[in-house]
């Protein structure tokens, strides 16, 4: 059974997390949505004020997991949350409890920060990281509907006053 490190990402891993996202994407046929750039990547996720952080899960030293995550705050905890935004796990390493691994290792991180919750979405769809999810303990929040605004819409919405 090969050994497994996660660690925090550094700016010489953007190509690597770039290369995760266009995987992902292609996984959740979802690639003609992709526009991030190294470029993007680099400057938001190392440069002056970073919006989100990475971590790239290794068998043996062999990049096969990331997960990008960032801070959110429940009101009505009155504490700071762990939103995962992705998670991904490599096809030839999957099924060796690596993306457990990655999932523990946020809900310490959580911990230690003093956030009150690790939450996530996924797709309807997704029926096998469904299941990954509930045989963690993860309990769907189907009272909540996401609403998002991008593109016009949000530009439409900034314009407005």
């Amino acid at each position: 059974m090969p050994e497994f490190s996660i660690r925090n990402a550094t700016g010489e891993d953007v190509p690597l997390i770039l290369s995760f996202i266009h995987e992902l994407a292609e996984y959740e046929k979802l690639s003609h949505e992709v526009s991030a750039t190294e470029e993007l990547l680099r400057d938001a996720l190392f440069g002056e004020r970073p919006a989100a952080e990475v971590l790239i899960g290794e068998p043996d030293g062999q990049p096969a997991a990331f997960a990008l995550f960032f801070h959110n705050f429940s009101t009505f905890l009155g504490r700071p949350g762990i939103y995962l935004e992705d998670l991904y796990v490599r096809p030839e390493f999957r099924g060796r409890g690596l993306g457990k691994d990655m999932l523990s290792h946020l809900a310490r991180l959580a911990k230690e920060r003093g956030c009150g919750r690790l939450e996530w979405w996924v797709l309807d769809r997704n029926e096998p990281a469904i299941g990954f999810y509930r045989s963690v303990g993860a309990v769907p929040m189907d009272d909540w509907t996401v609403y998002r605004v991008t593109g016009a819409a949000l530009d439409g919405l900034a314009a407005r006053l």
